[in-house]
């Protein structure tokens, strides 16, 4: 009986303590990493202390620095005629490839000075990426912006100032604001087909979370100056179209923040890989033009019909499963999916241009690359690659009573 009741009393404990929080209890590893990281950034005041701290976190995980003050050291000249300092902390991480270890992709966060979430994620990634870079083809530069409240300053000074091999970069990308408690991550594209198909062809693969990809930003970021350039850029954050959180160290997500880390870090090796992606994807690399689908001078056709509405209702609404987690929520809605149909009519670069919900986006796509082949469009009497885009409707029926 006693030993009964120890054991009630030690299960009472430990049930007590899980009201503690499961970040506390049951973490793992490696968000005790990210915790530890978070709550160091979290205590330091003013850009330099975060800027020595960066510094000494990457070289500790083994990422080269550039140590100029030409690449990291910049000033603000004010109205009153002083000088504000900021700096840039610049780490670089080799690539392996015979041909693109001299092109790099940027991978970024600001200097924040508040909970520092985009800087916890870029800081772990940079390691990740640094313990496995012989698998890398390009060169990745690792970015912590300074200047954060002058217009993304420190990036602008980055690209138009400090680092000599601008057009070498193919791509960039941008880590901020982490810090949402609803554990969303959300893919800010700015509608580039070549970045959502990354983000499209990693989400056909096991991975730990799937963003979702979306054109609405929840804030401007260092992503605007890469833009100003032309360099294709994607904006990873857990904030929501419109909603951005300011929580402290203690309500972040630890363990789902390492999950999302591996996802970027795959998202990474896939970009680092593969081909340069465009900044205005409108030709494919050969130069074949893309032609809108209402302006082919014959429209493309699926079994022999040119109305997208007889695709829908023939091959879409046939083998569409509505997902059991949309089912078991109430999620409906109708989801905007553009696709490419090459000159051999098979169909191409499925995303998703405004979703609902992952789970209705990725049905929608997964079907529509399904598709048959259809006979492409014409222009000027030969086949051309067409884009087509169009609605697919999920509709919950009401339960009778």
């Amino acid at each position: 009986m006693k030993r009964l009741t120890l054991f009630i009393c030690t299960l009472f404990i430990a049930l007590s303590a899980g009201a503690q929080g499961y970040n506390d209890l049951f973490a793992s590893e490696e968000a005790m990493s990210f915790r530890a990281t978070a709550d160091s950034l979290a205590a330091l005041k003013g850009e330099d202390a975060l800027a020595d701290f960066v510094s000494r976190s990457l070289a500790g995980r083994g990422v080269d620095l550039y140590e100029s003050s030409d690449y990291t050291s910049f000033g603000i000249r004010r109205e009153s005629g002083d000088t504000t300092t900021f700096r840039n902390v610049i780490g670089w991480i080799p690539g392996y490839g015979r041909q693109l270890h001299t092109r790099y992709i940027v991978i970024g966060a600001r200097l924040a000075s508040n909970n520092a979430s985009g800087l916890t994620v870029l800081l772990n990634l940079a390691e990740k990426l640094n313990t496995n870079k012989v698998l890398l083809q390009r060169s990745v530069i690792i970015a912590a912006f300074g200047g954060e409240e002058e217009a993304c300053a420190g990036s602008w000074y980055f690209l138009n100032r400090a680092f000599p091999e601008v057009g070498r970069i193919d791509a960039y990308v941008n880590l901020d604001l982490f810090d949402n408690p609803n554990r969303g991550l959300y893919a800010y594209s700015a509608s580039n087909a070549d970045m959502n198909h990354i983000v499209n062809a990693l989400a056909t693969t096991l991975q730990p979370v799937r963003p979702e990809i979306t054109t609405s930003e929840p804030a401007s970021s260092d992503h605007r100056s890469f833009y100003a350039k032309e360099i294709p850029s994607i904006f990873f954050t857990t904030a929501e179209p419109g909603k951005i959180y300011r929580s402290g160290t203690d309500a972040m997500e630890y363990d789902e923040m390492s999950r999302q880390c591996e996802y970027l870090y795959n998202f990474s090796l896939s970009l680092a890989n593969g081909p340069a992606p465009r900044f205005k994807p409108d030709t494919d690399p050969s130069g074949t033009p893309l032609v809108a689908f209402g302006d082919c001078d014959t429209k493309p056709t699926f079994f022999g019909v040119s109305d997208p509405s007889f695709f829908l209702s023939r091959w879409v609404y046939v083998y569409l499963r509505y997902p059991q987690y949309a089912i078991d929520n109430g999620i409906r809605g109708r989801v905007l999916v553009s696709f490419v149909i090459d000159e051999k009519g098979k169909v191409r670069d499925v995303e998703v241009v405004k979703g609902v919900h992952p789970s209705l986006d990725n049905e929608a796509i997964r079907v529509i690359e399904a598709s048959p082949d259809w006979k492409p469009g014409l222009m000027g009497g030969k086949p051309v690659r067409s884009q087509l885009s169009l609605y697919v409707e999920f509709k919950l029926k009401k339960a009778k009573k």
